[in-house]
């Protein structure tokens, strides 16, 4: 009995984590970060999207560095309190198990319920939705089109 009520329990919320970018904050589950690192500046590659910020290493690894909010329409910034955020790759490519993501700051978690309200507002692109957490709006990102967009231009 006791085994039902826990599964019953772990139904009804997760837990979140929310991350801040420039211009936005993004609401993840916990599952989806490996590894928050210190920001260090990427090997560059020229001829590459501008939210392409280069490859970085990462335990014996080269990660392809992104800038969410360049890849959905607005502008990369690497301010003073940047950190990396280590995502698990969703595609399911034999090659491809993390991808790095540029955040401003340290983020946050947050149980997740039922009561979690969506927000009505306008979408970036790669956002599956949006949601009010308290006074703040945040933005729940489409990772597995955030690596589909790596694949597309050939860099994983």
């Amino acid at each position: 009995m006791s085994q039902a009520v826990a599964t019953q329990n772990s139904a009804a919320s997760l837990t979140g984590l929310l991350v801040p970018l420039a211009d936005r904050t993004l609401l993840l589950p916990n599952v989806a970060v490996a590894e928050l690192i210190p920001y260090r500046a990427p090997q560059v590659t020229e001829g590459t999207p501008d939210w392409f910020l280069g490859q970085i290493a990462w335990r014996d690894l080269r990660l392809p560095l992104l800038s969410f909010e360049a890849a959905s329409g607005g502008q990369a910034h690497v301010a003073s309190g940047a950190r990396v955020a280590v995502i698990n790759a969703l595609g399911g490519r034999p090659k491809v198990k993390f991808i790095a993501l540029l955040v401003q700051g340290i983020p946050r978690s947050l149980k997740i319920g039922s009561e979690l309200q969506g927000a009505d507002v306008e979408l970036a692109p790669l956002e599956l939705g949006a949601a009010r957490v308290g006074e703040e709006v945040v933005r729940i990102p489409d990772l597995a089109a955030l690596e589909q967009l790596l694949a597309d231009v050939g860099l994983i």
